[in-house]
């Protein structure tokens, strides 16, 4: 005769069985994240308000129009341009192809002086360039406009980009070279070479100067990471890209300098220099800005109308992505909060994961 297990040995089995299940295959939930917007001002007829807290300003460039606003939304200055401009967080001018003399003006409205020679204007934080009529020269100045030191080239510049201490240019040969902002010394010269046709669309340097990143070529189009020191460049890392860009590109280091982004046809690119290793991720839009907080990097990508702001969080993947209808568009941040402006209107963005 056969006896039957009692039933309690069956319940405790079982128990035993959905403990383990949930410690060793359960899995949490991916965290969604949501945004939020704290505040949303129009700069279509915007009511200025002044500075009173004498706190760091966020630039703007919509259209046809430029200008500076706080943190709190307040819009401090609204300036309306009929052809160019160039603006960072501390400058602005604006301009016409055809001025002989164009003004600079501080985050305030103040004139602080203007260009003693013709050219085109740039800024970049508080470095101030006029770029020469030819496209193969520029000059760095200070604020009032006098020319502290010029580079006169015959080929023409395609890719620019600098940093507090260092100025870094590419050129149409594919040359690359560095420059001491001081005194406009230059520090280096190299060509990455490896394409048929070796023009540089896409350039960065580090904060330390002892990096720079760039993207060269057509037909075998690549990816450089070059350690710069006194005697040769050494390029660390290449990679040759699937698709080929034909237009000038972006190239970022990352706050912490232990990061690359760099973009091309329809691809975000993050290489990651503590582990020597690329990552790519698909997207359906062209990037035509970047901006980082602490912990994540923001990327704002245009396809049409369409507008797509893309969230890595430092991981090297993507971690979120939403998106909005605008015929002009850019992204700011300050601290952790990000700033969206699309067409008309600037709004600051709250970002949570739960």
């Amino acid at each position: 005769m056969k006896t039957k297990a009692p039933s309690s040995i069956y319940i405790i089995i079982t128990a035993i069985f959905t403990v383990l299940y949930i410690f060793l295959a359960a899995k949490p939930l991916n965290k969604e994240y949501h945004f939020t917007p704290e505040w949303l001002v129009s700069t279509a007829n915007p009511s200025i308000k002044e500075n009173s807290d004498n706190k760091d300003l966020i630039y703007f460039k919509l259209g046809k129009s430029l200008g500076y606003f706080t943190e709190n939304g307040d819009i401090t200055l609204y300036k309306a341009f009929p052809e160019k401009a160039s603006i960072s967080n501390e400058y602005y001018s604006i301009y016409s192809t055809t001025a002989g003399e164009t003004k600079i003006y501080n985050s305030l409205g103040e004139e602080t002086g203007k260009f003693v020679n013709s050219g085109f204007p740039f800024f970049i934080g508080k470095n101030i360039y006029n770029f020469l009529p030819g496209g193969a020269s520029f000059s760095m100045c200070s604020e009032t406009g006098e020319t502290l030191w010029t580079y006169e080239g015959i080929m023409p510049i395609t890719a620019f980009n600098s940093e507090d201490n260092f100025t870094v240019a590419g050129f149409v040969d594919g040359t690359i070279k560095i420059f001491k902002n001081q005194d406009g010394t230059l520090l280096n010269a190299y060509s990455p070479g490896g394409s048929d046709f070796s023009a540089i669309l896409g350039i960065d340097v580090s904060s330390d100067g002892k990096y720079i990143a760039s993207i060269s070529g057509h037909d075998k189009q690549r990816f450089i990471i070059s350690e710069i020191n006194s005697d040769h460049p050494r390029i660390i890392f290449h990679k040759y890209l699937t698709n080929d860009t034909k237009v000038r590109t972006l190239v970022h280091f990352c706050n912490n300098q232990k990061k690359v982004v760099y973009v091309c046809e329809n691809t975000i690119n993050i290489y990651d220099m503590k582990k020597n290793k690329n990552y790519k991720i698909p997207i359906d839009s062209r990037i035509i800005d970047i901006a980082e907080t602490e912990n994540q990097i923001f990327l704002l990508g245009k396809k049409g109308t369409v507008n797509s702001i893309y969230i890595l969080e430092k991981t090297n993947i993507l971690e979120g992505k939403f998106s909005f209808e605008a015929e002009n568009s850019f992204i700011r941040t300050k601290d952790n909060s990000l700033y969206v402006g699309k067409d008309n209107t600037i709004s600051k963005i709250l970002i949570t994961r739960d």
